[in-house]
């Protein structure tokens, strides 16, 4: 009993033992916090502004690291069509960036030709040649190739937007201006249908050196179709045409000191006119709508072909000798749109 007392009362005097805690481990520094991208795919941007293995403050203070260039591209290259395709393509080449589907046509020819229309690139070549050599040479022509692809779609594209809209009021080129159709049904009981009435112009319609307005009367109703519309005014057309020929034939065949014997239209698409060795003279009728000096230029054209059958020099010296400015109008001819019909 007395060694229990002893020790309780030891417990209470005694100095209590240091408590022996083990040492913190050090802690690591906390590293600046970066922010976080947006949630979905990071854009070209996000990831250019943010570079890898830069923190966002090193990025502030330190010079970015070289990125290589952009491409950069002329407006004519970035409006430039993707590709250019014939609907018989046989073969395919790159030229400068721009796919071109050509028709690959073998015949009995020396050496390989190329031409572009309103379908597209046409190459042809001998049997014999590789088409390695036919790549080859694509390749070299390629400036020639695309400029006159692009020169093509670019004049069909105009020729669509000046396509006419046949309707009353419509405007139809004419003799270098603007013929306006009117329906007007009292013209049916006339000969021809239709009548040419020039009109005086006033106000803002009215310009210098041409004060009178050109209004075709065609003997339609109100309620005629499209069809109707542009075949009355085709045929209207079609006879003016050929009297005006004959006129110009007529006056320029004494000059040059031919004898014309016949008169026919033509429709061709890429053909103004032709001369027969026999004096017969064949005129595309769209070229009403050209004026008055290209026509004649077409016309001293063919009738120079009775004195000379081929295009030599002694050929255009005689057309020279007509007309000064063959050149510049001959320009005009292949410049000037012509409306789709």
């Amino acid at each position: 009993m007395l060694k229990f007392l002893q020790r309780t009362l030891d417990l209470f005097t005694s100095e209590p033992a240091p408590i022996v805690r083990p040492e913190p481990k050090p802690r690591r520094p906390r590293a600046a916090r970066q922010p976080s991208l947006p949630r979905g795919n990071a854009s070209d941007l996000d990831l250019l502004s943010q570079p890898v293995g830069l923190s966002v403050a090193s990025a502030v203070t330190d010079p970015l690291p070289d990125f290589p260039p952009f491409p950069t591209q002329t407006l004519e290259q970035a409006l430039a069509p993707a590709s250019f395709r014939h609907p018989d393509a046989s073969r395919e080449a790159l030229l400068s960036g721009v796919l071109v589907g050509f028709a690959l046509k073998r015949g009995k020819r020396r050496t390989i030709g190329f031409s572009v229309g309103p379908e597209g690139l046409s190459v042809s070549a001998p049997k014999w040649v590789p088409l390695a050599e036919i790549d080859r040479s694509v390749q070299e022509k390629a400036s020639w190739i695309l400029k006159k692809l692009q020169e093509t779609r670019d004049r069909h594209r105009r020729m669509e937007s000046a396509r006419i809209d046949w309707q009353d009021g419509a405007a139809v080129p004419f003799m270098g201006g603007e013929l306006v159709l009117l329906l007007d049904p009292s013209q049916q009981r006339s000969a021809v249908g239709a009548q040419l009435i020039r009109q005086q112009s006033q106000g803002a319609d009215a310009q210098e050196g041409d004060l009178q307005r050109k209004v075709l009367h065609l003997g339609l109703a109100h309620s005629a179709t499209v069809t109707q519309i542009r075949d009355a005014a085709q045929a209207w057309l079609m006879r003016h045409a050929k009297q005006l020929f004959e006129e110009r034939l007529n006056h320029y065949a004494p000059q040059l000191g031919v004898r014309w014997q016949r008169l026919s239209l033509s429709s061709a698409g890429t053909r103004w006119g032709s001369a027969s060795a026999d004096g017969s003279i064949r005129l595309n009728w769209r070229l009403i709508h050209f004026k008055l000096s290209v026509i004649d230029y077409v016309v001293v054209h063919e009738l120079s072909h009775l004195r000379v059958m081929d295009h030599s020099p002694r050929f255009w010296d005689t057309v020279r000798a007509i007309v000064p400015d063959y050149a510049e109008l001959r320009g005009q001819l292949k410049d000037e749109l012509v409306p789709k019909w």
